[in-house]
């Protein structure tokens, strides 16, 4: 479910995703100003509460984002390593493993968002933000992204299946990983020239019919929210 719309009716999917690209980006800024075990405790809130209002479990986000697992755990342990005396130094590992911490929580809150955000609302809400071309390129950006990705990462996991199927289980780690990943490229190059042909079989739009936005009411708690994050970003820089 990591880069898939989910539809439902909570607090989340009524919102205006502005609003909710808005509290993203505030809560990445906080997240990185504020790298205290008290700060990140106060972040952890309002991501759970993100996710929840999303209609989601963090549970179910965080197995979402499992690839990105090693490399959060293995962070402190090799960042605290030492090539000599005394061989691992606890300060540097629990900086890292904060830091670490910090960038599961802005997936969280990035896993509520694709979770209660339609992609063409999502691709709306940047081009009506950014004028121009570059809006309406970036917004055809944001729509390929969270089309492609899904497909590819279920490419990955039929190579995979496939794999085993044919008994490649037993294959060393390294092979196994060869395997997948050549035939993983060679589908995302397989689609991305279907992709290339469709778009120009449909005569790419770059301004198309897009769904209307309209603030509401119930997105001004959403706004606030992102502005006291960018203010609780800003104050600790403002202060040094």
């Amino acid at each position: 479910m990591m880069f898939a719309f989910v539809p439902g009716d909570s607090l989340a999917h009524r919102l205006d995703p502005r609003g909710k690209l808005l509290v993203q980006i505030a809560f990445a800024a906080a997240a990185y100003a504020h790298t205290t075990p008290r700060g990140l405790a106060v972040l952890s809130l309002l991501a759970v509460g993100c996710v929840r209002a999303a209609g989601g479990s963090v549970r179910e986000v965080a197995w979402g984002y499992r690839w990105a697992a090693p490399f959060l755990l293995t962070a402190p342990l090799i960042a605290g390593a030492t090539l000599g005396a005394p061989w691992f130094e606890l300060d540097r590992a629990f900086r890292a493993g904060l830091a670490s911490y910090r960038v599961l929580l802005i997936l969280l809150v990035a896993g509520a968002y694709v979770r209660s955000t339609p992609v063409r609302d999502s691709r709306a809400a940047v081009q009506r933000t950014v004028p121009g071309k570059t809006g309406q390129f970036l917004g055809i950006g944001v729509g390929l992204v969270f089309r492609f990705l899904p497909l590819l990462r279920r490419d990955l996991v039929a190579a995979r299946e496939g794999m085993r199927a044919r008994g490649g289980g037993a294959l060393p780690v390294r092979d196994r990983m060869r395997i997948v990943a050549t035939a993983g490229l060679r589908r995302a190059f397989a689609r991305a020239d279907r992709l290339a042909l469709a778009l120009n079989a449909r005569c790419l739009a770059w301004n198309p019919t897009l769904p209307r936005l309209c603030f509401r009411r119930r997105d001004l708690p959403v706004v606030a929210l992102a502005a006291a994050l960018l203010v609780a970003a800003v104050v600790p820089f403002l202060r040094a």
